[in-house]
């Protein structure tokens, strides 16, 4: 395969997940629209700019990251997340129903997902390809076996082959864990800026070599399923009242959810109560009034 698949915004999800599915791989172009764009560069630059290079070899010496992206541009990541074929294809794939048995009632269970990791990044010349690896990994999840996160790359600048385009292994998903990768298996995910490469968990993956004399910009989202730990503390990372602003499915997916069949309740309630309690309290309050009283 020597190119992935590309499809437009108004591809129907059917054949983003099939892609997602066959070749572990898609490019969504036009994924968000101009204004988001703009904005996501605006609310982003500085900070990148001011960030300091990796000390790793693995997240690049000549590589910028930022993090916390749902505190740092709310709006404009309500729209990159809410995104219908990222989310659609991510609820599709992840979101399969299981049973379990309390006494002998057979309980069918649907898991929910989660934000599990938002990083801006920042290529600038000079940096070599990243070591390829698997985002699952993190879960030490193994393979092959039904994914358990979708993650995308948005380009907010246009990624070539010699800027450091992702490189993506299609098929390797479908591998099991004792195969080792190799760049020469890669294809580079050549898009222009606006798109988005998804990718399920288990694809072998790696930032590309920076040959040019201009930075390559992006940013990274990973929906993972919603009974696994957050790569990202989303509670400490997003403030409480940047969360009370957006809407509800985007609270949901920071975390404030409880995944079937009980996980991250708050005294056995769904934590998004706790959320809109304290939300109506502080509303409540007289002007001027001590928020500590």
């Amino acid at each position: 395969m020597t190119e992935l698949t590309h499809v437009n915004r108004a591809a129907p999800l059917d054949a983003v997940v099939g892609a997602l599915e066959r070749d572990g791989a898609v490019i969504v172009e036009d994924f968000v629209d101009a204004e988001t764009l703009v904005g996501l560069r605006a609310d982003l630059g500085s900070g990148l700019e001011a960030a300091g290079y990796s000390e790793s070899g693995y997240d690049g010496q000549k590589t910028k990251r930022l993090s916390s992206l749902f505190h740092r541009s709310p709006r404009h990541m309500t729209s990159v997340v809410l995104q219908p074929q990222f989310l659609g294809a991510a609820r599709r794939l992840l979101q399969r129903p299981t049973h379990m048995w309390i006494g002998k009632v057979r309980m069918d269970v649907t898991p929910s997902i989660q934000v599990s990791f938002t990083q801006a990044i920042r290529i600038d010349p000079g940096q070599g390809r990243q070591p390829l690896h698997r985002d699952d990994a993190m879960h030490l999840w193994r393979h092959p076996g039904p994914p358990c996160r979708l993650q995308l790359m948005l380009a907010l600048t246009d990624f070539t082959a010699a800027n450091g385009a992702t490189l993506v292994i299609p098929g390797s998903h479908h591998w099991d864990d004792e195969r080792a990768p190799t760049y020469a298996e890669t294809v580079p995910a050549v898009m222009p800026a606006g798109s988005a490469l998804l990718w399920p968990g288990g694809v072998y993956h790696g930032g590309g070599a920076n040959t040019t004399a201009e930075s390559r910009h992006s940013l990274s989202v990973a929906l993972d399923l919603g009974n696994l730990r957050q790569e990202e503390n989303q509670y400490l990372a997003v403030p409480r009242e940047t969360v009370q602003q957006l809407p509800e499915e985007v609270q949901r997916l920071l975390g404030w959810d409880r995944c079937p069949p009980g996980l991250g309740q708050v005294e056995t309630q769904d934590p998004l109560l706790l959320l809109e309690r304290t939300q109506q309290e502080l509303s409540a309050r007289p002007r001027g009034a001590n928020p500590l009283s």
